[in-house]
Order: C-alpha cells, then sequence, then structure tokens
C-alpha cells in the first residue's frame, strides 16, 4: 500500500466526537494531497460548521501527524448543504433546501426563544437561514426579533420575508395592526392561514428554514405536519415529569407521520442565579437524557433558565446575536450544529452496533 493510500485509510478512520462514528463510514467527503512531508487535506461536511472549523482541523492534523511523525499537514475545511428526504408524497418548498421543525409538547417550555437562537445558531455556523413563526395563536417571533416591519408584496401575490439579525422571516405578527389584536380562527381556518404564510412567502435560497411550531399535538399540528415537508424535528422540554409527558407526545406525533426526530433539548434544565452564577436543578434534573433514552432519541444539550436570555428575547437581541461569544451563545450553537449533523448524516446514525463478519481462515 502506498504512503498516501495509508494516509487516506488513517483519514477515514478517524472518529469525530460530533458525528459519533469515524469519517468513512459517516460518508464524510474528503481527499489528501502528499508532497514529500506536506499533506494537504480537504474536508467537505453536510452542514455548517463555521465554530467547529479550528477544533476538526486540530484534532486532524494531530491524528494523521501520529499515523505519520513528522507530516506537516494542513487542512481546507467546508461545507455542502443537501436538501435531505421528506415526508412520502410531499416535494421540498421552492427556496428551501431544508424545513426543521421547533416543537414542544406543551406551552410554556421556551420553545420560541430556543427556535430563534437555534436560527441564528445556523446563521452563526454558516448557512442560509430563515424562520417561520406558525404559531398563529401567540406570535411571539416579531417581538424577539425587534422588528414589526409590514412585508412587502411587489407582484401582489408573494410576501417577501423580514430582515432580522440576517435571518429571513415571516410569521402572522407582521401583518397585525397591534400586539392586542388576537387571531380568532377555528382549526381549518388556521391552518389554510399558515399554509399561505409558508407557501407565499418568497424564501431566498434558504439551507434550513426553522418552523416555530405551535405547541402541542392538535389539529393544526398535525395538519402541518401532514402537508409540509419536514427534513427534521427538535423536540423541547423541560426537566419535570408533566412537560416531559407532553413531549413524548409531540415526539411520537412527528414518528407517526415519518418525520425523523433529530433529538431532545432540556431548556430551563437549572436555574442559574444572577447574583451569585449558583446552579440550581429546580424542575428536576435528567429529565431530558431520561426521555431521550427511552424514546431512543438524542439528548441534543441542556439549557439554563438564566434571566439573561429572558431579558435579550423580549428586548428584540435573542441571546446568539446579542451576546455571540457568551457561554450561553455557544450552548446554543452546539444544540444546532448537533441537530443538522445529525440531519446530514442520520442514516448512519442509526446504524446502533458495527457489523460482524465472520470469516474462515
Amino acid at each position: 500500500m502506498s504512503e498516501l493510500a495509508l494516509l487516506e485509510t488513517a483519514l477515514g478512520r478517524y472518529v469525530d466526537p460530533l458525528l459519533g462514528r469515524d469519517l468513512q463510514s459517516a460518508g464524510v467527503e474528503r481527499r489528501i494531497e502528499l508532497n514529500g512531508s506536506r499533506a494537504r487535506v480537504h474536508i467537505e461536511l453536510g452542514f455548517p460548521a463555521a465554530g467547529y472549523r479550528e477544533t476538526l482541523s486540530a484534532a486532524l492534523q494531530q491524528h494523521l501527524a501520529a499515523a505519520r511523525p513528522g507530516l506537516e499537514v494542513e487542512v481546507l475545511l467546508d461545507w455542502r448543504i443537501a436538501p435531505h428526504a421528506v415526508q412520502k408524497g410531499l416535494q421540498p418548498l421552492p427556496g428551501v433546501k431544508n424545513v426543521i421543525a421547533v416543537a414542544s409538547g406543551k406551552g410554556g417550555v421556551g420553545k420560541s426563544t430556543v427556535a430563534v437562537n437555534f436560527a441564528l445558531s445556523l446563521l452563526a455556523e454558516g448557512a442560509r437561514v430563515g424562520i417561520l413563526d406558525a404559531d398563529l395563536y401567540g406570535p411571539s417571533q416579531p417581538l424577539m426579533l425587534g422588528s414589526r416591519e409590514r412585508p412587502a408584496s411587489p407582484d401582489g401575490r408573494r410576501m417577501h420575508p423580514i430582515i432580522a439579525h440576517g435571518l429571513q422571516a415571516m410569521s402572522i405578527g407582521f401583518l397585525l395592526d397591534s400586539d392586542a389584536q388576537p387571531t380568532i380562527w377555528r382549526g381549518p381556518m388556521a391552518t389554510q392561514a399558515l399554509w399561505q404564510l409558508l407557501t407565499e412567502t418568497a424564501w431566498d435560497d434558504l439551507d434550513y428554514l426553522v418552523v416555530d411550531m405551535p405547541p402541542g399535538t392538535g389539529d393544526i399540528q398535525l395538519s402541518l405536519s401532514q402537508k409540509v415537508p419536514v427534513a427534521g424535528s427538535v423536540v423541547v422540554t423541560t426537566p419535570q415529569d408533566v412537560a416531559l409527558l407532553d413531549a413524548r407526545k409531540g415526539l411520537e406525533m412527528f414518528r407517526k407521520v415519518g418525520i425523523p426526530v433529530l433529538g431532545i433539548v432540556e431548556n430551563m434544565s437549572t436555574h442559574v442565579c444572577s447574583n451569585c452564577g449558583h446552579e440550581e436543578a429546580i424542575f428536576g434534573a435528567g429529565g431530558g437524557e431520561r426521555l431521550a433514552r427511552e424514546a431512543g432519541s438524542e439528548l441534543l444539550g441542556q439549557l439554563p433558565l438564566d434571566i439573561r436570555i429572558r431579558q435579550q428575547a423580549d428586548s428584540g437581541n435573542p441571546t446568539v446575536a446579542a451576546d455571540p461569544e457568551s457561554a450561553l451563545a455557544h450552548r446554543y450553537r452546539d444544540i444546532a450544529r448537533l441537530a443538522v449533523a445529525r440531519l446530514a448524516y442520520g442514516e448512519a446514525a442509526d446504524a446502533g452496533f458495527p457489523s460482524i463478519a465472520v470469516v474462515e481462515d
């Protein structure tokens, strides 16, 4: 075997902590150029990873240098985001490669705050991202995004999304005269209105459209799950048992309609005291991890109950935009990066155990 082939084999066997498997079995695109004692490694991931670039590059340099001592390694890391499979019988939306639904089994768990920071995290990682506020009865994204702009419709048929913090955004809240104006619609009317918001918005070449779903598992949620081409979903819960019970229902709803669950986010995992910084699990501990284990899913991450998250969202400047280098922002980015990594390499992630071959000598 040539020296280049040996290096390529070593590269393929590198086990990436984010993927949870080696690059070969994950199907990561990779190429090595060898010139004497210098090697240039090209890696193309299937998800945006601006915040992971340096970590992965350093790890690959160390891994290949161990395979051949004295080797000088340069790593060039990029990504290409492809459209992923959706429910049978549905076609992707024009201008949108992937729809990711952020849902919760019940209200009050911080789903909308997670959704907007999730979207901003994907943007920070290097993707083109939009957010659709699908909660018609309680739209909160206009407040969180700090925009009361009304969408323009030059042709009278399609609306241009509002641009806020770099996100393409749409919400029924942008169309209402005031925050106090209620949306008084029965289920079919609400479903039709939401379908129009989704399909009559001129989304511009999005890698991901994050849909902030209404809480619960009722008629609107089921209709949307059956009609909207969703590539994957994220379920938000808090640690207490009543929230976990409802989150399990939401998770099972997605599975019944053929939408992959990328993982679970445990919000308000601990309370952080604004005076002393002490963390306490006031809603219980380990609930999200237990739900993920019992449901055969994955815990994407845990987020604290921190006053800064509430203050930043209420001021129209969510955490990832307001303080991008903070520990809180990095938690959101870790969660979002892991979710889209699972979307990109999900089939391999479900393998469970390595295959074992028995051969005779």
